[in-house]
């Protein structure tokens, strides 16, 4: 069975809809990089919610079918799913999108400022930790090491432990990135990526992991099998590149999109 199937009759509302919320003014590229990401992997409808539309950047003009919005006008479309963190900012202005965003009875993926504007508020973690809804949070280890107030060699020291505590001190599932990312939903449940090598160490791929993750959740996988899948295809992709230019250096985050594309159309569920 395919991982995402199409109704011959299928029109793009049966696709889901994400808004990414993100791209601060001078930090629009990662926010770009996910919301592409969700364009290429099936999303029907894909928004980018800025918080600041000053500089008038309203239209991505390398796939301009990423409808680029206000915050403010999100949460009147079609949504079925949330990304929020990539180049979203940590002021005030930001800590109040999260906590609407945190509010909406929606699946949503927190990444990179999302998740440091929890480690700096204790009260969006308690309102993360007790959404109904369902929660992904992607910290790599230093964003890990600041939710738990410790060292990033504590971290990496038991990453496993640190998997489990994020999911108790913050709910939903946990996807710790690094080689072998972990994903866990709860204690005594834990899944290991086999998948990716170094070629992911560059700016950017963790945007495009985080759209990859919004995309599946918008288009109604089940959120752990969407976190699980995301980080398989995400570094699947990522070897698959390193095999065809001959090694792991100068891989850009873009380059993955594509690749995750054909992988997706040729994937298999394995359940």
């Amino acid at each position: 069975m395919p991982l995402l199937r199409r109704a011959v009759n299928a029109n793009k509302s049966h696709h889901g809809g994400l808004v990414v919320v993100g791209g601060a003014q001078g930090t629009v590229g990662a926010a770009l990089l996910s919301a592409r990401t969700a364009v290429y992997s099936g999303t029907g409808r894909v928004f980018l919610a800025r918080p600041d539309l000053s500089d008038h950047f309203l239209v991505d003009v390398t796939c301009p079918e990423v409808m680029i919005i206000a915050f403010k006008e999100a949460a009147a479309k079609p949504v079925t799913a949330w990304a929020i963190g990539p180049g979203l900012g940590l002021g005030p202005a930001s800590a109040q999108i999260m906590a609407q965003v945190l509010h909406a009875d929606l699946p949503v993926v927190i990444d990179a400022d999302a998740l440091n504007l929890i480690a700096l508020d204790p009260a969006l973690g308690r309102q993360c930790a007790r959404r109904s809804a369902p929660t992904i949070l992607t910290p790599h280890e230093g964003e890990a090491a600041r939710l738990l107030k410790k060292s990033t060699a504590e971290i990496a020291a038991d990453r496993p432990a640190t998997a489990f505590a994020l999911q108790k001190a913050f709910g939903g599932i946990v996807l710790l990135k690094g080689h072998q990312s972990l994903i866990t939903d709860g204690p005594g449940h834990l899944a290991t990526n086999q998948s990716g090598n170094a070629a992911l160490a560059t700016g950017g791929t963790g945007d495009v992991l985080t759209g990859l993750i919004g995309s599946l959740l918008a288009q109604g996988l089940a959120p752990f099998k969407a976190a699980c899948w995301a980080a398989d295809l995400h570094g699947r992709a990522a070897e698959s590149l390193t095999k065809r230019h001959g090694g792991m250096i100068g891989l850009a985050a873009g380059e993955l999109i594509l690749e995750i594309r054909a992988l997706i159309n040729h994937a298999e569920d394995l359940g």
